[in-house]
């Protein structure tokens, strides 16, 4: 059996960015995040958020990938949310996220980052923080809004 720990630091947004998470749906979301994950053998660390988006620390195992793992967390939390009823509209999260491997020694600090959101963008924006993560980490944005790697 492989030992592995592969650590991602996870973030994506509403669809159109809307400001709807709210301490409790927040805690609605993170919940049905967190019970998904237990059922599917995937290890969140850390969950937090603000009102338009969503940070995740999450462990890979070897058999897992990122983009099963985010489809399956985003997925099953918008599809919740929609089935309880929960917002007057139609739940969904955006089509694309930000995913970046932490090295073991830095995970402690991503943690800190994660549990710190809410006083964190009270200093930077999520757009300036989204902006400085594309370029820190090889990323450049086309004309049409499109994230890709350089």
């Amino acid at each position: 059996m492989p030992f592995t720990r592969i650590w991602v630091h996870c973030v994506w947004a509403t669809r159109k960015r809307e400001k709807i998470l709210n301490r409790e749906i927040c805690s609605q979301l993170s919940g049905y995040m967190v019970q998904q994950a237990r059922n599917n053998q995937i290890f969140i660390d850390r969950i937090n958020g603000s009102n338009d988006y969503i940070h995740l620390l999450v462990s890979l195992s070897a058999d897992q990938s990122i983009a099963r793992v985010m489809q399956s967390l985003k997925g099953s939390s918008a599809f919740r949310m929609n089935r309880n009823g929960l917002l007057p509209f139609r739940f969904g999260w955006q089509e694309d996220y930000f995913a970046v491997s932490v090295s073991e020694s830095h995970v402690d600090k991503v943690r800190n980052y994660i549990d710190e959101q809410v006083e964190h963008h009270r200093v930077k924006s999520f757009d300036d923080e989204y902006r400085e993560f594309i370029e820190n980490f090889g990323f450049s944005r086309q004309e049409d809004g499109t994230v890709v790697e350089e």
